[in-house]
């Protein structure tokens, strides 16, 4: 115990809760306190100025990082016939129709994200209390139900990733690894707030981008000036 206190004050070491560091610098500092035995995620938290039970305030979309998350990303499609053969050669782990919603309805998900083509929503419209929940459901508005399924594999495969608020206004994700490049994180991280900041709802009101916190697995959270995202 003494020596996992010890860690986590070495980790605490120099870093003001209350004051907003630039964004280089959080960089350095979330990086350089990763010092657990595997590769710890860096996690993006932003809270917003908005209350997402009103329609108006909801904020979701899809970003590409610029240089992937550094996880390995499991995608199911729902497709038939040609589709699904596209699927497949675009590299999709899982690929079918009745048969992969079979799967589904008996708890067998195996998958991080999930694409459909639109004739296939059918079948996938029934699996919204299963799906949903888990943040898993096809979206046309986040490009997961497309008929072009093989750019829609290549691209979670990529380092898209998908964002939504929650019930408190926060919106968080992985946006890459400690083994990154300070670089590297800094552009996935600016990648990740710039589209949060493009889909800002027609009804926010305020400030909309109140605080914006960088951290590790197993770090402290260290606080970024949102002003200095833009530099």
């Amino acid at each position: 115990m003494a020596g996992k206190g010890k860690r986590g004050r070495t980790i605490r070491e120099d870093i003001d809760r209350l004051a907003d560091y630039p964004l280089a610098e959080a960089v350095k500092m979330v990086k350089q306190r990763a010092q657990a035995k595997f590769d710890e995620t860096i996690e993006v938290a932003v809270n917003l100025g908005v209350d997402p039970r009103h329609a108006d305030q909801m904020v979701r979309g899809m970003v590409q990082l610029p240089h992937g998350t550094g996880k390995s990303v499991r995608v199911a499609v729902f497709a038939k016939e040609q589709k699904a053969d596209e699927a497949r050669e675009a590299g999709a782990d899982l690929v079918g129709a009745d048969d992969l919603a079979a799967k589904v309805q008996a708890g067998e998900i195996e998958f991080d994200r999930c694409v459909a083509t639109p004739d296939m929503m059918a079948v996938v419209g029934k699996l919204g209390k299963i799906l949903g929940p888990r943040g898993l459901m096809p979206n046309p508005k986040l490009g997961t139900v497309t008929p072009d399924v093989a750019e829609a594999v290549r691209a979670a495969k990529g380092g898209q990733v998908e964002f939504r608020v929650e019930k408190a206004g926060i919106v968080h994700a992985g946006v890459g690894k400690a083994s990154f490049s300070e670089e590297a994180l800094l552009e996935n991280v600016k990648a990740f707030v710039g589209a949060i900041s493009k889909a800002k709802p027609s009804g926010a009101k305020g400030t909309f981008m109140k605080r914006v916190a960088l951290s590790s697995t197993m770090g402290a959270g260290v606080r970024i000036d949102v002003a200095s995202m833009n530099e």
